[in-house]
C-alpha cells in the first residue's frame, strides 16, 4: 500500500482526535473514494488499516487505493451526519451507497401569508408562512388540480402586490375567462375573497363532497333552464373533481402524514420503494435505484438512503415507517426533527395493518427490481461492457474516460474542431468543447487537428499548474482531467498527428483511430500501427460508432451556427456611421440593397433617421471603385456558407 509523499500513515493515525467528525478518503488522483462519519474519529479511521478478516472485497479494494485521508471535526454526531450527507451529495464517492435518482416533487402552494392569497405550483417547500399541500408524484395532476381550483373558486395567480396595486392597471385575461374575480380592481371584497380561499383550502384538504354536490345541483338547474352550454361546463368541472378525488382513494383513519419505506436488493443494486401518506390518504408512491456496497447489510443501506433522501426533499413527515432498524436511528430522528421543526419518529412496524403496509412496499420494491434488473444489465453491457470490450481489442484495461475529436469546414471556410467526452460508455456533455481554428487557412484537416489537440492539452497542463500553485493539488476539471484513451476520427494520419502533439507536450496517452470504409461506415480501429477489424454486431463496435457520430455531429452543429452568423451579416454593417436604427430605416424605405445602392444623396437624405452627412456616407460607400462590389460580397458569403 503506497501513500502520498509526506503522508506517513502511522503519524497521521496518531494525530486523529477522539471526537465526532467526518473522514474523507482520497485516491492517487485526489478523487474522493469514500466519505464517512464517526462518533470517535480515532477509533473509526484506524479500523480501516487493521488486518480484518471477512470485511468484503469491495472495502479491501478501497483501502488499497487510499493515497491519503483527511478529516473534519464537528461538535456532535448530528453535525457529523449532516456534513457527511452534504459531502456525499457534492462529490458522489465511488464506495458510498449512492441514491441514483435526484427527484424533486411538486406541491400546491397557498400563500395564506398574503392579504389576498394565491394558489401556485411549487417545487420547493420554504418556511415562508405559506401553506403547502403535497408532495405529489405527478406534476401534471398538480397543475390540473390548480387549474380546477381557479375555475371553481376564481383565486388569483398573478404576481401583483395587493392591496398596494389595487386599482392600478386593468383586469387580466383570467378575469375575462371567469377564472379570477379581479381583487386587483376591487371586483370582490376582501372578506368574500377570503371565504373563497377557505373553500379552496378545504378542497385541497380532501373535502370534495360539498363541491361535488354544488356542481351537480348547478348542472341540473342549468339543464332545466335549457342552458346546455353551462350544464356541460358544470359537468366537466364535476368530472375534474371526481378525477382528483379518485387519486385519493386509499385511506386509513389511523394514519397521519408519514412515509412507508422498504427495500429489495440483489448483488450491488437495490431499489427502495416509498409510499407517501398525507392526511391519511395515499397520494402516491415512488421508487429509487441505489448502488450499494457488497459488505453493507439492509439496515446500513436503508440508513444511507434515509439520510440522502430526506436531505433533499423539502417535506419531512411526522413518521417514517421502515422494514427494520437502521444505523444511527436516534441521530437520524434528531436530524429529521430539526428539519421538520417538530418531533419525527422512525418506526419499525411488527404486526397488524402497519406491518402489512410495509410488506406491500417491499413487494413493490422487489417487483421494480426484477423488472429493471434486465434493463440495467443491458445498459451496463451497452456502456461499461462496451468500454471494456474496446480495451480488450487494443490490450488496455481500466478504461474510464475517452475523448474524440473531429474537424468541420466547407472548402476551408470557418474551420472548427469538436471535442466530445464519453465516461463509462456514456456521453458527458458538460465536458464537450468546441474550437474555432485560428492559425490554419484553407482546408487542411491535419494542421487544424494539430491546433485543436495542442490547445486542448496545453490548456489542461497550464490549468493544472495554476491550481498546484494555489492549492497544492490538482482539482478534477474538464481540461485538467486527461482521457484514458484518445479516439481520432480517421486512420494512420490523424493518429500520428495526435501522437506528435502528445510527444511534444510530454504526455503519454494511448491513441486509437476510428477507421471508415469507402461508404463512410466504421469498419475498424487503428492502434499501434495496426488496423484491428472488429465485430460489427458487438457492443464495442456500436460504442465506437456512437462516439464517431457524436464528434461529427457536434462539429457540424458548431460550424452551422457560425455559417448562420455569417449569412445574416449585412453589407450595410460595413458603412461607417450607419448603426442598427439607420440600417433598418434604409431597408424599410428601399426594400433591397440594390435600391439603396442606386439611390441619390437627396433620396437617401429623405429616409427617416438619415441626415445629409449619413446620406453622403452611404452614397460614397456604394460608389467607390466598383459599384457592384458590395452586393456581390453578400452573395459570395452566402454561396460559400451554403
Amino acid at each position: 500500500m503506497a501513500f502520498k509523499p509526506g503522508f506517513v500513515l502511522e503519524e497521521e493515525l496518531k494525530k486523529l482526535p477522539k471526537q465526532p467528525g467526518v473522514y474523507i478518503m482520497h485516491d492517487e488522483t485526489d478523487k474522493i473514494l469514500y466519505v464517512g462519519k464517526a462518533v470517535n474519529l480515532y477509533n473509526r479511521v484506524r479500523s480501516y488499516f487493521r488486518k480484518i478478516v471477512n470485511r468484503g472485497p469491495q472495502i479491501t479494494r478501497m483501502v488499497q487505493l487510499i493515497w491519503y485521508f483527511e478529516y473534519i471535526v464537528t461538535d456532535s454526531e448530528l453535525e457529523a451526519l449532516i456534513l457527511e450527507n452534504n459531502l456525499i451529495k457534492e462529490h458522489r464517492p465511488k464506495y458510498n451507497t449512492m441514491l441514483k435518482d435526484d427527484k424533486t416533487y411538486p406541491y400546491v402552494k397557498v400563500t395564506v401569508n398574503e392579504e389576498y392569497p394565491r394558489v401556485l405550483f411549487s417545487r420547493r417547500m420554504l418556511r415562508d408562512g405559506a401553506k403547502y399541500f403535497g408532495p405529489f408524484t405527478d406534476s401534471t395532476a398538480v397543475k390540473d388540480t390548480i387549474d380546477l381550483i381557479h375555475k371553481l373558486y376564481h383565486i388569483r395567480n398573478c404576481s401583483r402586490r395587493l392591496p398596494e396595486d389595487i386599482g392600478k392597471g386593468r383586469e387580466c385575461l383570467y378575469y375575462h375567462l371567469q377564472q379570477c374575480d379581479a381583487p386587483c380592481m376591487n371586483r370582490i371584497s376582501k372578506e368574500k375573497y377570503g371565504e373563497k380561499v377557505a373553500e379552496a383550502l378545504a378542497f385541497l384538504g380532501g373535502r370534495y363532497e360539498k363541491v361535488m354536490g354544488e356542481l351537480e345541483q348547478r348542472m341540473m338547474e342549468a339543464s332545466d333552464n335549457l342552458e346546455f352550454e353551462k350544464a356541460i361546463e358544470y359537468r366537466e368541472l364535476l368530472h375534474s373533481v371526481q378525477a382528483v378525488e379518485q387519486r385519493q382513494k386509499i385511506t386509513s383513519q389511523s394514519m397521519d402524514d408519514r412515509d412507508i419505506i422498504a427495500m429489495a436488493k440483489e448483488d450491488l443494486d437495490a431499489v427502495v420503494q416509498v409510499f407517501f401518506i398525507r392526511d391519511g390518504r395515499m397520494i402516491g408512491r415512488d421508487h429509487f435505484h441505489l448502488t450499494v456496497s457488497d459488505v453493507q447489510d439492509n439496515g446500513q443501506i436503508l440508513s444511507s438512503f434515509v439520510k440522502q433522501y430526506y436531505s433533499g426533499t423539502p417535506f419531512i413527515p411526522h413518521e417514517v415507517w421502515i422494514e427494520q432498524p437502521i444505523e444511527d436511528q436516534e441521530t437520524i430522528e434528531a436530524y429529521l426533527s430539526a428539519r421538520r421543526g417538530q418531533k419525527v419518529r422512525i418506526v419499525v412496524p411488527q404486526k397488524g395493518d402497519k406491518e402489512k403496509m410495509v410488506a406491500l412496499a417491499k413487494k413493490n420494491a422487489r417487483m421494480v427490481l426484477d423488472q429493471d434488473s434486465e434493463k440495467i444489465k443491458r445498459e451496463e453491457l451497452r456502456t461499461i461492457g462496451a468500454m471494456n470490450q474496446i480495451g480488450e481489442w487494443i490490450g488496455l484495461s481500466g478504461l474510464h474516460r475517452m475523448e474524440a475529436f473531429d474537424i468541420s469546414n466547407i472548402s476551408g471556410f470557418e474551420s472548427v474542431g469538436s471535442m466530445v467526452v464519453f465516461e463509462n460508455g456514456k456521453p458527458k456533455r458538460n465536458d464537450y468543447r468546441k474550437f474555432r481554428i485560428r492559425t490554419v487557412q484553407g482546408p487542411n484537416d491535419y494542421a487544424s487537428m494539430r491546433e485543436v489537440l495542442t490547445r486542448r492539452f496545453q490548456h489542461g497542463i497550464d490549468e493544472a499548474e495554476e491550481i498546484r500553485k494555489k492549492n497544492g493539488d490538482v482539482a478534477s476539471g474538464s481540461f485538467t482531467r486527461f482521457p484514458d484513451l484518445l479516439m481520432m476520427d480517421g486512420g494512420r494520419g490523424q493518429v500520428n498527428i495526435a501522437l506528435e502533439v502528445l510527444n511534444d507536450l510530454n504526455l503519454s496517452i494511448p491513441v486509437c483511430g476510428m477507421v471508415k470504409d469507402d461508404r463512410h461506415r466504421t469498419r475498424g480501429i487503428y492502434y499501434n500501427n495496426v488496423e484491428i477489424p472488429i465485430d460489427t454486431h458487438s457492443e464495442g463496435f456500436k460504442l465506437v460508432t456512437r462516439i464517431q457520430d457524436e464528434a461529427h455531429r457536434f462539429a457540424i452543429e458548431y460550424h452551422r451556427s457560425l455559417r448562420g452568423k455569417e449569412q445574416v451579416h449585412s453589407v450595410l454593417d460595413d458603412i461607417p456611421g450607419i448603426g442598427p436604427k439607420r440600417r433598418l430605416a434604409l431597408m424599410r424605405e428601399f426594400k433591397t440593397f440594390e435600391a439603396v445602392r442606386d439611390a441619390s444623396v437627396e433620396e437617401l437624405a429623405k429616409c427617416p433617421s438619415m441626415n445629409q452627412a449619413s446620406a453622403e456616407e452611404v452614397y460614397r460607400f456604394f460608389h467607390k471603385a466598383d459599384p457592384e462590389a458590395a452586393p456581390h460580397e453578400v452573395v459570395e458569403i452566402q454561396n460559400r456558407a451554403n
